[in-house]
């Protein structure tokens, strides 16, 4: 899923946004992550703590959008996470409309990411963004030390 070759860079702006400022938005209750990467990456590289884990893959699956060739053996590569449309849909609206949160998509390097919050504003969540260098960011921030995440 190359999604950032069919983005202008007015839709990438548009679609993206810090970490640090996705963080500070999450610590001033105005926004979620939403991590999309699925079970077996968070297993293998960890979790962001108070993170929600929708794994985009099965979404779109559920949803009948078809998967290419990767994002199929990404999906396959682990155990499906138990969520059905109704869940999705309920998780969601709880926090876009319920909370009036923003989404703040989180994959492991920002790529995945820019394309579930094209997808969730395609269907009418139009608060949600892709928080650029994803997983990776947040780990090297987590590095950096206490004073990097205040």
């Amino acid at each position: 899923m190359n999604i950032e070759a069919t983005l202008s860079d007015a839709e990438r702006a548009q679609l993206e946004i810090t970490l640090p400022t996705a963080l500070e938005l999450c610590h001033l209750g105005l926004g979620t992550l939403i991590d999309i990467r699925q079970t077996f990456e968070i297993e293998m590289k960890g979790a962001i703590p108070a993170a929600v884990h929708i794994p985009l893959f099965e979404v779109k699956r559920m949803l009948g959008h078809s998967l290419s060739e990767d994002e199929q053996d990404i999906l396959d590569a682990g155990k499906p996470k138990d969520m059905d449309v109704m869940s999705f849909f309920t998780m969601i609206n709880q926090l876009h409309h319920g909370r009036d949160h923003l989404l703040l998509c989180v994959c492991n390097s920002g790529r995945r990411s820019l394309a579930a919050a094209s997808l969730l504003r395609k269907m009418g969540y139009g608060k949600a963004l892709s928080v650029a260098g994803g997983f990776q960011a947040w780990k090297k921030l987590q590095q950096a030390g206490p004073t990097a995440t205040a």
